[in-house]
């Protein structure tokens, strides 16, 4: 048999041996939201990332503390980054505006308003859903932030929605899909057979959360999957932070934090062969 033959005959058979592997493989991103909120959000994120599990960061462009986020990841330029887009600002003493003029989409102070969705604890006019809102208003943000998030930081990958921000509604969504890919920003993990994780509900106690998430890790099945979460420290700036219905803020993502970085976590995702991934793995070569 000719050696070329011979040779594409054990490339293929290379290719789909390692397929085989791959299809045997736990993938799990971890992605940590809302990096620009507050200082202690920023650095619970980083320290996420440099000594725990996390994978990727999102980035919201709008928040008081996005120039000290920028500075972050400047300084931390393995991280990967995604735009987390916003049209929500939930917390009742802290807010952030639209960088537009964009009326429709706002409270009579110009704030964004809190929800998305009808939610028991919020009046009718507080919810996004439910008002008169305007598609040019919500197209011209998006594009905001996304030229603000790629100016300072031209490395991110993706867009990501705060609150479900680009899925709420049929025109949205589909507004969301033409500018991801119009900025080069589509990277939907659900495009890639992405599935999501389980977390540990309302549990609060850590030690039941480290349980529950361990659980979790063993229980994966071969694939690719993606958990969620909003590292912070519990610090007096975030225990400011809260709303009707979410009151323990600052407890709760401390919790997120220590559950990252525990080394029962480290050394059980370890020990389980899970390959930590990012965004930006599900479409490298």
């Amino acid at each position: 048999m000719p050696k070329l033959i011979i040779s594409l005959i054990f490339a293929l058979a290379v290719v789909e041996g390692a397929d085989a592997r791959d299809r045997d493989k736990v993938r799990l991103i971890v992605r940590a939201d809302d990096i620009g909120v507050a200082r202690s959000v920023n650095e619970a994120i980083i320290e996420s990332y440099l000594n725990g599990i996390a994978t990727t960061v999102e980035l919201m462009m709008p928040t008081p503390w996005f120039p000290d986020a920028v500075g972050l990841l400047d300084e931390n330029p393995q991280i990967n980054v995604g735009l987390h887009l916003t049209l929500t600002s939930e917390w009742e003493r802290m807010k952030w505006r639209p960088l537009t003029n964009a009326p429709s989409i706002t409270c009579s102070d110009g704030y964004f308003l809190p929800m998305i969705w009808l939610n028991p604890d919020f009046e009718p006019h507080q919810v996004l859903s439910n008002v008169e809102w305007c598609l040019e208003e919500i197209e011209a943000e998006f594009r905001a932030q996304i030229e603000m998030g790629l100016r300072h930081v031209p490395r991110a990958t993706h867009i990501t929605g705060h609150m479900g921000c680009g899925h709420w509604n049929d025109d949205v969504r589909e507004l969301w899909g033409r500018l991801a890919d119009e900025y080069g920003l589509r990277i939907f993990p659900e495009e890639h057979g992405v599935q999501r994780m389980p977390g540990w509900g309302r549990e609060r106690d850590l030690e039941k959360r480290v349980e529950i998430f361990i659980r979790n890790l063993r229980n994966l099945e071969p694939g690719t999957w993606l958990f969620v979460e909003h590292p912070a420290y519990d610090t007096p700036e975030i225990r400011a932070l809260g709303h009707t219905g979410y009151e323990d803020v600052a407890a709760d993502r401390e919790g997120v934090t220590r559950v990252f970085t525990d080394r029962r976590v480290i050394d059980a995702i370890r020990e389980l062969g899970i390959e930590l991934i990012s965004y930006s793995d599900l479409v490298r070569p």
